[in-house]
């Protein structure tokens, strides 16, 4: 029986850059209040992306206060020479830009034997028929819908093409991956891109600045099982 294109149920993958800086390990418990979630971190070097975040100290210390997956998108120069030191400390996932890596297929190759699950990243104005000859090397293809850098930016509407144009490349060559989508997710467009064809949705500002994050996430999860 052959493994499904797509996962049984979408997750939510709320960003810990939007929560607070002083209070990780509470919005690791905010994740873990309701049903599970995957804990995304975003990892900015001030050089690929004009912001600097955290590097691998803080996914080691996130790593020892939560069980939940850790999803490490490197919005980095250079990350095949990094890929695996965010492995070693302890992410579970590992992203890497198409635009930022010339040898995108041995990093992805390296995550995949580390263990962890491999994904490409592609900006706004990537196309994804750059990934044509990629199908099968990477475990999830993340969509910025948003350009990357900052957090709280206006999802940018024409993502929602190239994830249905994403999912037809998933269905005609018949091969399993997820599809993420990350920057401007929210209440009023989750549920259409799982519809689109989107598995795992980022989602910073529509969790940890609303009043009452746990309820978000909820709510959110929500929109998203209505697919």
């Amino acid at each position: 029986m052959s493994e499904p294109l797509r996962i049984p149920t979408p997750l939510l993958a709320p960003s810990i850059l939007s929560a607070d800086f002083a209070r990780l390990a509470d919005g690791l418990k905010v994740m873990e209040a309701g049903e599970p979630c995957v804990v995304h971190v975003d990892v900015m070097d001030g050089h690929f992306v004009p912001n600097i975040t955290i590097g691998m100290p803080v996914v080691a210390a996130l790593r020892k206060e939560t069980k939940l997956t850790l999803d490490c998108h490197l919005m980095i120069e250079n990350p095949g020479r990094y890929a695996l030191e965010f492995i070693q400390a302890g992410a579970d996932w590992v992203s890497v830009h198409l635009e930022a890596d010339p040898h995108i297929h041995r990093t992805l190759s390296a995550i995949r034997g580390a263990g962890a699950k491999a994904g490409v990243v592609l900006n706004p104005g990537t196309p994804v028929e750059g990934l044509v000859d990629l199908v099968g090397d990477f475990d999830f293809v993340l969509l910025m819908s948003v350009n990357p850098g900052f957090g709280g930016q206006s999802f940018i509407p024409r993502i929602l093409d190239k994830v249905a144009r994403l999912d037809t490349l998933r269905r005609e060559r018949n091969i399993p991956f997820m599809i993420q989508v990350d920057g401007g997710v929210g209440m009023g467009n989750a549920r259409e891109l799982v519809q689109a064809g989107a598995d795992v949705l980022v989602a910073g500002n529509a969790v940890f600045k609303a009043p009452d994050p746990v309820k978000a996430i909820a709510e959110l999860q929500a929109k998203m099982s209505a697919r």
